[in-house]
């Protein structure tokens, strides 16, 4: 079943995926404030409607760290998305290499670097952590590097986990050894699809690009524990020159919310950020991204490329972004929920859905290029 619009797979992925798959990537960090703000401040943005233009010729390619692209659009990283399908960022990759957009690999994906480069022909993006353990960020850095990916996302707002009470709830985190696992085993033989196509034929179930310090210890638990202890909180602006002794392709950082964070990612050379709150997983109660976008996109976007993301769910959220001063836009929850409704298949559909929602904003507000939203194509 293929959705009607990119919002109908969250419906499809939450009948399809085990409870506590679904909360965790639904979910965010207590009360889930900004995870709502995130939406509702996005969906108020109006905006302006123009008519008797030509736009019989709409021009949606951008240009993004030197790479044309079909959209303005990349994939996000998601941590464990490949559990929400068999492969599942694997899957994700080639549904954005056929729209000739980024795909983003998480540090915390099921597939590691070398299993996505294989299943893939076009270069894509991987996201790194800051880790107490230099040699073994050196070791991702190298094998990203070899596996051609072409830009780095260095996140940041994440020293220490958010207090992300639905996997408490869920039996995904905090419910340890024979007791957790018979909670997620219960879960999944109520989904018997998920079950089959995943928990048999998806194997092996460990973090790829992290099992090599994970070891035998492959169990969730280890995964939330290793995290806990292994994230560094020490990490300051002056670690960016660690990250760019092993790397020196496009750097991006993600996870700024403030003008000064901002402008000090610019100046240290960084060639991009991701504006971002982490969709509302990390601290709960800070603004959403689209209500202090514009103020950093102003201050900064003639130095570096701006990117946003947080609470975009169609192509009308694409243009709101834009217009707010975005060069671009990462989807995170909109391509993890495709993906575990129809796997590969529901990403390039989702894909699609968001192209043809650009279009008929991009129609309504007389703009015929990406270049041409800016903030005057909003009711303000």
């Amino acid at each position: 079943m293929k959705a009607a619009s990119a919002l109908d797979y969250r419906e499809l992925a939450r009948a399809r995926l085990p409870h506590f798959l679904f909360e965790y990537i639904d979910g965010g960090s207590y009360a889930e404030v900004t995870l709502r703000r995130n939406v509702a401040d996005l969906e108020e943005i109006a905006l302006r409607q123009r008519v008797l233009s030509d736009v019989s010729s709409l021009d949606l390619t951008t240009t993004l760290f030197g790479r044309s692209q079909r959209l303005p659009v990349a994939l996000a990283p998601i941590g464990l998305a490949g559990m929400n399908a068999r492969r599942g960022e694997v899957q994700a990759a080639r549904a954005a290499q056929a729209m000739g957009v980024p795909f983003c690999l998480s540090t915390v994906s099921t597939c590691p670097i070398d299993e996505v480069a294989a299943g893939t022909s076009e270069p894509f993006w991987f996201q790194l952590y800051m880790i107490r353990d230099r040699a073994f960020m050196r070791d991702l850095l190298a094998q990203a590097k070899a596996a051609g990916c072409s830009a780095l996302v260095f996140t940041v707002d994440m020293p220490v986990p958010g207090s992300r009470y639905r996997d408490y709830r869920s039996g995904l985190a905090g419910a340890s050894g024979l007791m957790g696992g018979a909670r997620r085993t219960f879960q999944a033989m109520l989904r018997p699809g998920w079950a089959y196509d995943v928990g048999v034929r998806g194997r092996p179930h460990q973090l790829g690009n992290v099992a090599p310090v994970l070891g035998k210890n492959t169990g969730l638990e280890d995964f939330f524990a290793w995290m806990r202890n292994n994230f560094d909180p020490t990490v300051t602006w002056s670690d960016l020159d660690f990250i760019r002794e092993s790397w020196d392709g496009p750097l991006i950082i993600k996870g700024i919310l403030d003008i000064d964070d901002a402008r000090a990612a610019a100046a240290l050379g960084a060639d991009g950020i991701v504006v971002s709150n982490h969709g509302g997983r990390q601290l709960d109660g800070v603004p959403s991204t689209a209500r202090v976008l514009p103020a950093i996109a102003e201050a900064v976007g003639d130095q570096l490329t701006v990117l946003v993301d947080g609470g975009v769910r169609s192509g009308l959220d694409v243009v709101r972004m834009l217009a707010l001063g975005a060069s671009g836009v990462l989807l995170g929850r909109a391509w993890v929920y495709a993906l575990a409704a129809a796997g590969e298949a529901g990403v390039l559909h989702m894909l699609k859905l968001v192209e043809a929602e650009m279009r008929v904003a991009m129609a309504l507000t007389a703009c015929s290029s990406i270049a041409a939203i800016d903030r005057s194509r909003l009711v303000v």
